[in-house]
């Protein structure tokens, strides 16, 4: 047996093994050169393509984050800026922690999840229809307005746009006025999607969010088949998908009173009241008619 196992090779036994490293070469080289994936960039304030040590070590409660251009760390106690999370040609608008995790709406309608401690991605989601409307992509005026104004529009419908929520389990959903999308946030999830009725719109501006639930308005211009106009109203979602159509005037205004509870300011249709999220729905006063029927026992002091 030779000592040398490539002289007992002939060169036609050679050739194949030569084709394999030459592919393998080709394939790491192409590995190394690739893009990075949705332009993912995280950086330290003084170098490129490199994570600082120290900020390992920093649990989110540690952290405060900013936005623009990218998601940006630093150390609450010290001020220092440890870390620098950025998407190549997308400017983050705003974020808000999700369970123990960061999350980040873009301008161009990404929605991203980041673990702040080793600044690692855990999902990236596009919603449809996201990106215009931040830039208010064809409303009228919007061709008028400055650079300053067109900023802060974006700025404001980015927060509205993001609704969070923590039971089940951390979730988030993105509103815009034609869907709403429901990620839950361990893994990104898609647990719902919901379209308006035709001639309908959602209005992030005025939802609302509790620990379990996200309550938005809708308001409807269009007619039904008969000719009368369409019902506004308002639509709650869970992450289980499960939720709740709820009748309202266009003008109706919510606000969040608590984890559980939404104040409903609505004259003309249902007045004033109560929703209770947990048990779906609204709370009944004390002393009222409907009291020995309540789906929500009042509490009354006696």
């Amino acid at each position: 047996m030779s000592s040398n196992p490539l002289r007992s090779l002939s060169p036609r036994s050679v050739l194949p093994a030569l084709a394999v490293l030459l592919v393998l070469g080709a394939g790491a080289a192409a590995h190394a050169n690739r893009p990075v994936p949705f332009g993912d960039r995280v950086v330290d304030p003084g170098g490129a393509d490199a994570s600082p040590v120290g900020a390992q070590s920093l649990d989110a409660g540690a952290l405060e984050f900013k936005v623009g251009p990218g998601l940006e760390a630093y150390d609450r106690g010290t001020g220092q800026h440890l870390w620098s999370y950025r998407r190549e040609g997308a400017t983050a608008l705003h974020t808000a922690m999700v369970g123990e995790n960061a999350v980040v709406v873009w301008d161009d309608g990404m929605v991203t999840s980041v673990h702040p401690s080793d600044h690692a991605v855990r999902w990236h989601r596009s919603v449809p229809g996201l990106a215009d409307w931040l830039r208010a992509d064809g409303e009228p005026g919007a061709a008028d307005r400055t650079d300053t104004q067109k900023r802060d529009t974006a700025l404001k419908r980015a927060a509205a746009a993001l609704q969070p929520g923590i039971e089940e389990e951390p979730w988030v959903a993105v509103v815009t006025p034609s869907l709403t999308m429901g990620f839950r946030e361990r893994d990104g999830d898609l647990r719902f999607n919901s379209r308006p009725a035709t001639g309908c719109s959602y209005d992030p501006l005025r939802a609302v969010h509790t620990a379990n639930a996200m309550l938005v308005p809708r308001t409807c211009t269009g007619t039904t088949g008969a000719g009368h106009p369409l019902p506004g109203g308002i639509s709650g979602f869970q992450l289980s998908g499960h939720g709740w159509q709820l009748n309202a005037g266009p003008d109706v205004q919510l606000r969040q009173i608590d984890a559980h509870r939404v104040s409903i300011e609505d004259g003309p249709i249902i007045g004033s009241r109560v929703f209770d999220t947990t048990e779906g729905s609204p709370e009944t006063a004390c002393g009222s008619p409907a009291e020995p029927f309540a789906a929500v026992s009042p509490t009354c002091s006696k």
